[in-house]
């Protein structure tokens, strides 16, 4: 693998990063994943805007200019020979001495890594995969900004212990209201009497891209939409789930605890739907030579 680093593309042995640096030290730093479609990067505005938007909510300047940016985006793809990918783009505050003073580090580090994305098993989509309601909280709102997509994933990576144990996919995570939020790295849709549900970013969760699309989407096929305040009882009630983020696309759940679901049309449509807008975004003008 070849990685963009700091404005130089080099082996990964030699992609390496100051143990100084405070996105090592602290978790001080944002990230973005987007996929790539035969060349075309999916999304690609929404993702450096979401970047622009984390790096400004702490105080990060980014050194360069979102078209300078998307240039090292292909760069880096075209380097390692890829159509189609998973990319990751990570800046952090950069090497500085020890101490939580953002000033101490003059320089923020950029790093873009990009390797073959692998299609999920089609059983997956066939049958849907298993969640659980972690008795990990999601951090509270008021203390880490949501829209924040950071590097300090510690939260997320608990929740992910408690699903690894208990022999899930994936693990939902409750706010201190005992609300829905989100999975350790998705978001989370149901359906009951034929309204698609996702909890509203109010609850303390990311606004992910896809979820966006899925919701936009949905719109679009007649669907009636509700983002609100859900409790576990409302998702154990429902008709069909499923789970949404870059790479799953649209992921059906066939249990949530101990109540199981069938793989819904309302899933299966809209998975489908985002398909096509897949399909839509390889017109772009911008694709791996």
């Amino acid at each position: 693998m070849l990685v963009y680093i700091n404005g130089e593309i080099v082996p990964e042995k030699e992609a390496v990063v100051s143990v100084f640096d405070h996105g090592f030290l602290y978790g001080d730093g944002i990230y973005e994943t987007m996929v790539a479609y035969e060349g075309v990067i999916f999304k690609l505005n929404e993702h450096l805007r979401r970047l622009y938007r984390s790096a400004s909510l702490i105080g990060l300047t980014i050194p360069l200019k979102v078209d300078r940016l998307e240039s090292a985006l292909y760069e880096t793809l075209s380097a390692n020979v890829l159509k189609n990918a998973y990319v990751r783009l990570t800046v952090s505050r950069g090497p500085g001495p020890i101490g939580l003073n953002p000033d101490l580090c003059p320089q923020p580090t950029i790093a873009i890594m990009a390797q073959e994305s692998k299609e999920y098993p089609e059983l997956l989509y066939e049958k849907g995969v298993h969640l659980i309601i972690s008795e990990t909280k999601r951090n509270l709102k008021e203390a880490i900004d949501p829209r924040i997509k950071s590097m300090n994933f510690l939260n997320n990576i608990l929740a992910k212990i408690e699903a690894i144990k208990r022999d899930a996919y994936e693990a939902i995570m409750l706010n201190a209201q005992d609300q829905l939020t989100e999975g350790t790295i998705s978001n989370i849709f149901f359906v009951k009497d034929n309204v698609l549900c996702t909890p509203s970013v109010a609850c303390g969760l990311l606004d992910g891209i896809t979820r966006g699309t899925v919701i936009d989407l949905a719109i679009k096929e007649n669907i009636q939409v509700k983002e609100g305040e859900f409790l576990k009882e409302d998702i154990y009630a429902a008709n069909e789930v499923f789970i949404t983020n870059t790479s799953l696309e649209v992921m059906p759940v066939s249990k949530v605890d101990e109540k199981t679901y069938p793989v819904g049309e309302i899933t299966k449509r809209l998975h489908q739907a985002y398909k096509q807008e897949i399909k839509k975004s390889l017109s772009s003008r911008k694709k791996v030579p």
